[in-house]
């Protein structure tokens, strides 16, 4: 029973000094979210972050340049950037982003599939690490 208090007064000891304000990160700090020179830039970024729940994640980018598309795996694997099933966010650099599913303009042309592969690719090892440091 004794353990169990002390566990109990450590957990509310150390959610009392965490620090429950969410924190804005902007992806890439100063690089902001460009194509990349290597496969590593936004891994090597998520590394050096602690995320919490609440946190939100600034993409910074040339206005018409990205949106957030979702692509099928089949299409994701096959590097099929034309297959874009639903837009989700267009944003315009200082406007805010429109609601999901109803872009405020059209999405630019696809880039390159080199490109899209790893933009992917490295936003999904963003939100990887994000997600192991949730575990």
């Amino acid at each position: 029973m004794r353990n169990l208090i002390v566990f109990v007064v450590l957990g509310a000891v150390s959610l009392l000094l965490r620090n429950s304000e969410a924190v804005d990160h902007e992806v890439g700090d100063s690089t902001g979210w460009i194509r990349p020179s290597t496969s590593s830039v936004y891994s090597d970024w998520a590394t050096n972050k602690t995320f919490a729940i609440g946190d939100t994640l600034t993409f910074t980018f040339t206005t018409g340049a990205h949106d957030v598309a979702t692509v099928s795996k089949s299409d994701y694997d096959n590097c099929n950037v034309t297959a874009r099933q639903k837009l989700f966010i267009t944003v315009a650099a200082g406007s805010t982003p429109s609601p999901p599913g109803t872009p405020s303009s059209p999405p630019p042309p696809p880039p390159p599939p080199s490109a899209a592969s790893s933009l992917v690719a490295t936003f999904a090892l963003v939100f990887m690490s994000i997600a192991i440091s949730f575990m």
